[in-house]
């Protein structure tokens, strides 16, 4: 049987999955198929990189540094987290990305992003840590209003997190049977509607389709997470998130709080260990 790993975004409180991860690779447990979403596709990469800490490490490090997100990027640049400094300059030269392990690894690693024009989830294989897979990357996490869409091939794309939130189905479809999900609310929350939709609908208004996506992702959202946990009840998945709202908002500055909330992931993937490696093996 395989076994697939699904990884939530939630921008900032994708830390918590990102200590999720690394307790899993300290454990040498290994996946056939993994799915991220937006800071769960930008954090998720060095899963398959297998470099234990670097998730935290370089949010750390350039948390207050105006090139890594801040407002002075998204006015002279139209992104929030700065395109070159995030995906170039810090994997390339300051906190290098071991694409050369990427490339060998074997787990297939998926994106999410959205399509600007059809509004729909679009899942891309990374195959190979070359420069189409980073705009991939960057695309599956560039968030609507602070981020310019990516053109990624012949289409643009935005964050995954608006068509697919928690890619439980596809993973299902490409042939995983046993699936390990990792989200970054706790299990009580429901999503409401956005409160920005008249600032996304002038924003969006040459894609409507995105739109109206964005519209009713909600809905979408909770029905994702209700489908999730039926197969949590019939043994098929396997559900690691917080047990209160995670002391982090969507963008963070605060070492200290990307620390408490990557402990928290952590501590919430020690406590299950045992019972994931259970799970895992079918036992």
């Amino acid at each position: 049987m395989k076994n697939g790993l699904v990884l939530e975004g939630g921008a900032m409180r994708g830390l918590f999955s990102a200590g999720v991860i690394d307790v899993l690779m300290e454990h040498g447990i290994t996946f056939d198929t993994l799915v991220g979403v937006s800071a769960g596709a930008a954090f998720g990469c060095n899963y398959k990189s297998r470099q234990i800490g670097r998730v935290i490490r370089y949010n750390t490090r350039f948390a207050r540094d105006k090139r890594y997100c801040s407002t002075s990027s998204l006015i002279k640049t139209g992104n929030l987290f700065n395109a070159k400094f995030c995906y170039h300059t810090i994997p390339d030269e300051l906190d290098v990305f071991d694409r050369k392990t990427f490339n060998e690894n074997p787990i297939k690693f998926y994106v999410v992003c959205t399509d600007m024009y059809s509004g729909k989830a679009v899942y891309h294989l990374c195959e190979r840590a070359d420069g189409d897979t980073m705009e991939w990357i960057r695309a599956s996490a560039s968030m609507p209003l602070v981020s310019k869409p990516v053109k990624v091939g012949d289409s643009l794309y935005l964050d995954g997190g608006m068509a697919d939130s928690i890619p439980i189905k596809f993973i299902i479809k490409s042939g995983c049977e046993r699936n390990v999900a990792v989200l970054t609310q706790p299990r009580k929350f429901t999503k409401q509607k956005s409160s920005k939709l008249s600032l996304l609908k002038l924003s969006l208004r040459k894609y409507p389709n995105i739109y109206n996506t964005i519209k009713n992702r909600h809905l979408d959202y909770n029905l994702s997470r209700e489908f999730l946990f039926e197969q949590e009840k019939a043994g098929r998945a396997f559900v690691i998130l917080p047990d209160e709202p995670l002391p982090i908002g969507r963008i963070e500055h605060d070492p200290d709080v990307m620390r408490a909330t990557y402990k928290l992931g952590r501590d919430a993937a020690n406590k299950r260990l045992r019972e994931l490696e259970e799970f895992l093996s079918g036992e």
